[in-house]
């Protein structure tokens, strides 16, 4: 069966945005919360200090280098944070600090905003507008 597209003028909500509490479901930080830093690609994410890689690099000269002052980059062992898939997350909410699943709703003025399953509190920050 294809799946029917969107109608036009309404638009996804994505689940999990830059900013957000989630908890890690599986891999060796299984159980750890952190707090997405970027979204890598709209299906990938990582997360502030965890899912950590060491990565070797060697030293190599930099662009512009001079006589007198030859810029070399410095090798060793780096610590990098590596994007995680969003299915191995899950989104804690933030009133009621469970692990829940994401309903979206919409609001009286027409936007879509994401809902904790649990608590039915709003999970998207709510700008006002100025007038």
């Amino acid at each position: 069966m294809a799946r029917v597209p969107a109608q036009p003028g309404h638009q996804r909500v994505p689940d999990v945005r830059r900013g957000d509490e989630v908890l890690i479901l599986t891999g060796k930080d299984a159980g750890k919360r952190g707090t997405v830093e970027r979204m890598e690609m709209p299906d990938r994410l990582v997360l502030d200090g965890l899912n950590i890689a060491k990565r070797h690099t060697k030293p190599r000269p930099r662009q512009g280098r001079t006589e007198r002052q030859p810029r070399i980059q410095q090798g060793g062992i780096l610590d990098i944070a590596r994007p995680l898939h969003v299915s191995n997350v899950i989104i804690v909410c933030p009133s009621c600090h469970t692990p829940t699943r994401v309903r979206h709703d919409r609001q009286a003025d027409g936007r879509n905003v994401r809902v904790c399953r649990h608590c039915g509190e709003a999970l998207t920050r709510v700008e006002s507008t100025r007038s």
